[in-house]
């Protein structure tokens, strides 16, 4: 025989309690969701983001097929060189080539470490006119005036020189690049190109840049490269022949 007390009973207590706890959990689900429909979140194995993202072309057939298409507009990226002069500013000419033939927008250099060489840019084809150099005394005012320089929308390139560490303002610079491209995605742009050296000591630093590579001088006249973090890509290896005439 089996006695009342036996059976289960439901108490207003115990009703209380688990509609709390299933409404917390349909309330956590959605948030999970919500996040996750967020464009900013990058998941493995997603490349749709890399396919729909602009780029604009290096100048440099195999390293637009490893970056799938280019350099990524509107986004971070960050080269890593243990010393500058290696020919950094030679890989990136045809771009600033390309970019001074757009739209009125200014191309930005700031704290550079060396006084940019005029006639060398006018031979790989930049427009000097629209080239602007900031420079700066202070570490942080680096990152300061290249977030700057993002949210003013009047650039095409920025270009920056930095050897700070604080990931906080690395990630202020990310967002910076990526709200200029939401901005500018009604009128068919892409965003603007950011380019951030540093040191190749921070190349195990984690970094919210979304291309990293790391520059070594190769042999001749080329230069070496290892991308080791591309969003939604692969990590490779490449040598780049660099003209000699810049």
């Amino acid at each position: 025989m089996v006695s009342d007390t036996d059976s289960p009973v439901s108490s207003p207590v115990s009703d209380t309690i688990c509609f709390l706890s299933r409404r917390r959990r349909m309330s956590n689900r959605h948030r999970l969701s919500q996040l996750l429909e967020n464009p900013r979140i990058w998941k493995a194995g997603q490349r749709d983001a890399v396919h729909t993202r602009q780029t604009v072309s290096t100048g440099h057939p195999d390293l637009d097929r490893a970056l799938s298409g280019g350099w990524p507009l509107g986004v971070l990226i960050e080269l890593l060189v243990d010393l500058y002069g290696i020919g950094e500013l030679r890989l990136l000419m045809p771009v600033l080539n390309a970019l001074g033939q757009g739209a009125e927008k200014s191309m930005m250099l700031i704290a550079p470490p060396f006084i940019p060489y005029a006639p060398a840019l006018v031979r790989g084809g930049v427009d000097i006119s629209r080239l602007l150099v900031v420079n700066c005394h202070r570490r942080i005012d680096v990152l300061w005036a290249t977030e700057q320089a993002l949210r003013s929308g009047t650039c095409a390139a920025v270009l920056a020189w930095s050897d700070g560490s604080d990931e906080r303002l690395l990630r202020r610079l990310q967002l910076a690049a990526e709200e200029g491209a939401e901005e500018e995605r009604s009128s068919g742009n892409g965003g603007c190109w950011v380019v951030l050296f540093r040191p190749s000591r921070f190349k195990c630093q984690r970094s919210p840049a979304a291309l990293r590579i790391s520059l070594q001088p190769g042999h001749s006249s080329g230069i070496s490269m290892n991308i080791f973090k591309n969003r939604g890509g692969q990590p490779q290896k490449l040598r780049i022949s660099l003209p000699e005439n810049q």
